[in-house]
Parts: structure tokens; sequence; C-alpha cells
């Protein structure tokens, strides 16, 4: 992936701070793995601010009755618990 230089200035307190936690050598890391975190939590700060459904039962027409599925689950794990009870 191709890099850009941006020069970004910092307060020295700041630059003294991530260099006494990682070193200047990989001051340059630190920085950007910091701001590859911070642009995933705003993109996921948006994504929670949308009003409109992201799931949608039209798009998954292979889930046509959950719950129907879900007390089947519950159905087979009650069969299972009384023959465990039964065993004993």
């Amino acid at each position: 992936m191709p890099r850009n230089r941006v020069l970004v200035p910092y307060p020295a307190d700041v630059i003294a701070e991530v260099d006494k936690i990682v070193g200047p050598e990989k001051r340059v890391a630190f920085l950007l793995e910091l701001a590859q975190r911070e642009l995933k939590r705003q993109r996921l700060l948006k994504f929670f601010e949308r009003t409109e459904p992201v799931w949608k039962p039209e798009d998954h027409p292979e889930i046509d009755d959950a719950g129907e599925w879900v007390r089947q689950m519950r159905a087979e794990s009650e069969t299972r618990l009384d023959r465990i009870d039964k065993s004993d």
C-alpha cells in the first residue's frame, strides 16, 4: 500500500510521552495504529447513528421462520435433558 507523507505537528510533551512508551523508533507505527483505531471507532459510531435497519428479512430468504427454528432447537434440548435425567 503506497504511503503519503503528512507533516502533523504534535506538542513536544505528547511526543516525549509516546517516545517514553514505545521509543522513538516505533513512534510512527504507534501513531499510525492509533489513527487507524480511531478511524474504525469513528466509523462504528456513525454506523450506530443510522436509523434504518441494517438487517432486513427480505435480504435473507433462507431464514423464513426463525421462531420455528428456535422452538425446534429448544425441544431438542429438552428431549436430550429428559434422556439424561432418565439415565441417572
